[in-house]
């Protein structure tokens, strides 16, 4: 069988300047449709979320979020380019990672904190590949997934954002990663987009 080869970067394209990394669990449907719903049309990054799904049925997630954000939502495809102004949603039973030029990766590698999709997967990536541009946002969810991820994150100079515990529909993932000592900023759910806003505003 061939497998056929990742889209290359189009000419003159370059990787987004901020690079957002979600990841959520219970009650994450409803914090993504606030976050991505505070983000404005020109944003100057690309978005990727990570929501524990059952990977015993297709997904609905991007059709969901797509009607609470002006910008584009769609399900991550492996090869594809990201582009800015795009969020793109890990679907369920592939963990969703990047390589350096830019390009989104699906693997069937094993199973973190129970889940693949995993928001450490997908954090652990995108600091490796893009370091100092990276956000890292953790909302609600249980267990544990996403803390060692934002340790990576912190540790190649991005920025760690999660959610107020206070305010999560489960407190377990933003607990663990604020445990850390490696977030930044610990927000209300209604704060988290204008500080992204903020940031990726002054890469802009």
């Amino acid at each position: 069988m061939t497998i056929p080869a990742r889209s290359a970067v189009p000419p003159g394209a370059a990787p987004p300047r901020t690079l957002v990394a979600v990841g959520a669990s219970l009650g994450g449907i409803a914090a993504l449709r606030q976050v991505l719903g505070g983000l404005p049309a020109d944003f100057p990054g690309a978005v990727l979320v990570v929501q524990h799904l059952d990977p015993r049925s297709p997904s609905s997630l991007a059709a969901v979020l797509a009607p609470c954000t002006a910008l584009e939502v769609r399900p991550a495809a492996d090869g594809e380019t990201m582009r800015e102004g795009v969020v793109y949603v890990a679907p369920p039973g592939r963990h969703l990672e990047v390589d350096a030029a830019g390009a989104i990766v699906l693997s069937d590698g094993p199973r973190v904190h129970f889940s693949r999709p995993a928001v450490d997967v997908l954090f652990a990536s995108v600091a490796e590949e893009f370091a100092a541009r990276v956000v890292a946002v953790v909302l609600t969810g249980r267990l544990g997934d996403g803390a060692a991820g934002v340790v990576r994150v912190h540790d190649r100079g991005g920025v760690v954002i999660a959610q107020d515990p206070a305010g999560a529909a489960a407190a377990g993932m933003p607990e663990s990663s604020i445990a850390t000592g490696t977030v930044d900023h610990v927000l209300a759910l209604d704060r988290i987009a204008p500080e992204l806003v903020r940031i990726a505003g002054k890469r802009a």
